[in-house]
């Protein structure tokens, strides 16, 4: 009798970790960057490689756009093939500038 008390408690406990809680939903996989942001993010991602290369922003080639969990990156390359990343926080603005 106690063995079977005992059981049904144990099942009970485990039922009741099992109810269903659904995890909020993260910021990174909710967000959408909206066209305007990731146009101003690219006009900022070229001049900040133009002042850095000391060319023109015109003459700056972004090859890549990569969205991540918590950020946005931007690769892309200068008239003498230095290749270069901006790096954008979640919500679109401008944290570094890394030469590769």
């Amino acid at each position: 009798m106690m063995m079977k008390c005992g059981l049904s408690l144990l099942l009970v406990a485990l039922l009741a970790g099992c109810s269903a809680h659904h995890a909020p939903e993260q910021k990174a996989q909710r967000a959408k960057m909206p066209p305007v942001s990731s146009l101003d993010m690219e006009q900022l991602c070229k001049s900040q490689a133009a002042a850095r290369y000391n060319t023109g922003p015109q003459k700056v080639e972004l090859i890549g756009f990569e969205q991540f969990q918590g950020s946005y990156e931007l690769r892309g390359n200068t008239p003498k093939k230095e290749s270069f990343v901006c790096s954008f926080d979640a919500e679109g603005q401008f944290l570094h500038l890394s030469m590769r």
